[in-house]
């Protein structure tokens, strides 16, 4: 018997599917108000040196004393980070002379004025976070998302850990329940992220910052590996699909909630408190979320798994739901599928070794491309806050056609094409002139559907690919690459000191190589979840399509 099977016997997907879903949905909301954060809390307004003695231009506009005081670059506008050592008055008589003697020209000496129409605050007016120290600003994000892939090993390796492993033979099943597992990491991440979260807000220097929003990314890390494994593990083949999306779509709520909060709240520190602060109700509905029955049978907590599954049969209205205890044994027993697992066992067979490393190149080309898009809101003629909205909105409908899109021509096909696409657009871009702003705005916009098309498809995509009992492996490791694009993202963008063009091209590049290895991994439209090793690697025979389309093939009739 097959889980599958089971669920179907449990009714398949009910009411108590709804709730676990609607649950997590609701936790992964968090997710792109924190990853995305780095837009607003880390935006440089426009700015010019501090000019001393201000006070004794008393006779001059402030545009005259920015003309006496600061050289113009040659699109005319003043220098962020370059000031004249004496004032220049004679260019009140003609300002369209440029001093000749450069020696007159120097960096800042007394700190920087700041345009506050638009932020209040954020970490750049802080702590000036600018010209030379601008790399600080961008390495916020880096730091974050570093956490993040250290996260993603940890919480993959925890969470698909036995629960018993290292538990002393006296220690009570209460105990032994607590100890790992689905459900126990994804409340751990959520308490860390609140607590780092509202630690971050409070900080008082730079290296408080840096290190407390480090440990916010290693928290938020298990939140965004564990919820759709959860909830995928306890839906039927039909509607994995579905569920993928929805899970995804909630992320695209986040992103325009997170435009919201950034246009009402324009100091730094209570922005960190408005998007840190979901986090608790999270915990909270949390507890309603039961352990994932498949992970249980697969790890052989059998009793835990009935009781589970008693109760999903109950929401759902099917009382004659018996199958016993024993039963899910010999299920286990069957597969053979305890021990202990760890990522090393991704590249120990060649079929699974094939599939780790073609999927550590599409999510670290999927998040780097869609970061780098994300964190460029400038340039399309729109205001900061209407991008990051409008970024969030052309999410969905580019999320309801993969909902069509990956059950008609297949997971693969729609991962490789929208990563290319993506990379298209990244590229048609750089060559469209600036003054084409509308044009720009429309092609970002798509690009931008394509990206979150790829990042949609990729989630779904490896929950299928590996196994049960390394599910969560597979995706601490896919989730590692992915996060060390994003690690990477921010930083492409001081590449334009270089060449302007050079982060465009650079993200362009990536994204269309790494749309190509996609075309390597097999394909799992309507497959069975793999529950152990060998139904990747054991030679299976290919279904007829009326029994694919009803129960799924087997993985390994599809590899050849």
């Amino acid at each position: 018997m097959k889980f599958e099977d089971l669920l179907v016997e449990t009714g398949g997907f009910g009411r108590f599917q709804i709730l676990i879903l609607a649950i997590l949905c609701l936790a992964r909301i968090n997710l792109p108000m924190h990853f995305l954060l780095h837009n607003f809390l880390a935006a440089t307004p426009s700015h010019h040196c501090a000019i001393p003695h201000q006070e004794a231009f008393v006779n001059l506009t402030v545009e005259e004393i920015l003309l006496i005081s600061i050289p113009r670059k040659p699109d005319g506008t003043f220098s962020s980070c370059e000031m004249f050592s004496q004032p220049q008055f004679h260019l009140l008589l003609n300002s369209s002379l440029q001093p000749e003697n450069k020696s007159i020209v120097q960096h800042c000496q007394h700190g920087w004025v700041y345009d506050r129409s638009q932020f209040t605050s954020t970490i750049s007016t802080q702590w000036d976070l600018v010209c030379e120290q601008r790399g600080l600003n961008q390495a916020t994000a880096t730091f974050f998302f570093i956490g993040v892939t250290m996260g993603a090993m940890v919480f993959g390796y925890l969470s698909d850990r036995t629960l018993d492993n290292g538990v002393s033979s006296h220690c009570n099943p209460a105990c032994a329940r607590g100890r790992f597992g689905r459900k126990s990491m994804l409340q751990l991440s959520l308490v860390c992220s609140m607590v780092f979260g509202m630690l971050s807000a409070a900080s008082v220097s730079y290296t408080m910052l840096a290190i407390t929003r480090t440990l916010t990314g290693v928290a938020l890390s298990g939140l965004s590996l564990i919820v759709l494994p959860l909830g995928m593990e306890w839906v039927d083949v039909q509607h994995r699909t579905f569920t993928g999306i929805l899970s995804s779509i909630f992320w695209s709520v986040g992103n325009m909630l997170l435009a919201l909060a950034a246009y009402l709240v324009r100091e730094w520190h209570w922005l960190l408190v408005a998007v840190t602060g979901p986090c608790l109700l999270s915990i909270v509905c949390l507890w309603w979320v039961p352990e994932s029955a498949r992970w249980l049978i697969a790890k052989g907590k059998v009793k835990q798994a009935h009781r589970h599954l008693l109760t999903c049969a109950r929401m759902n209205g099917k009382k004659d739901f018996a199958v016993s205890p024993e039963a899910l044994t010999r299920m286990a027993t069957d597969k053979n599928m305890g021990g202990s697992y760890s990522c090393i066992s991704l590249f120990r067979t060649p079929v699974l070794r094939k599939i780790s490393l073609c999927s550590g190149v599409v999510w670290f080309g999927v998040a780097f491309s869609y970061y780098g898009m994300s964190m460029n809101l400038t340039g399309f003629g729109l205001s900061i806050y209407l991008s990051q909205f409008v970024f969030g909105v052309i999410e969905i409908p580019a999320k309801i056609v993969m909902y069509m899109l990956v059950n008609r021509v297949g997971r693969r096909q729609s991962q490789a094409w929208t990563l290319i696409l993506a990379g298209v657009c990244i590229g048609a871009n750089i060559v469209i002139p600036k003054s084409f702003t509308s044009l720009r705005s429309v092609v970002a916009t798509v690009g931008k559907g394509f990206s979150e098309a790829a990042f949609t498809t990729v989630f779904l995509y490896t929950s299928e690919l590996y196994p049960t009992i390394l599910r969560q492996n597979g995706m601490g490791y896919t989730s590692f690459m992915a996060r060390l694009g994003g690690a990477l993202a921010p930083l492409m963008f001081l590449l334009d000191e270089v060449w302007r063009s050079l982060p465009e091209v650079t993200y362009c590049s990536v994204a269309v190589c790494s749309g190509a290895v996609a075309f390597l991994l097999p394909e799992t439209l309507n497959v069975r979840l793999p529950e152990g090793i060998e139904d990747i690697e054991k030679p299976q025979v290919k279904m007829m399509p009326e029994a694919s389309a009803a129960e799924g093939v087997p993985l390994q009739a599809l590899l050849k």
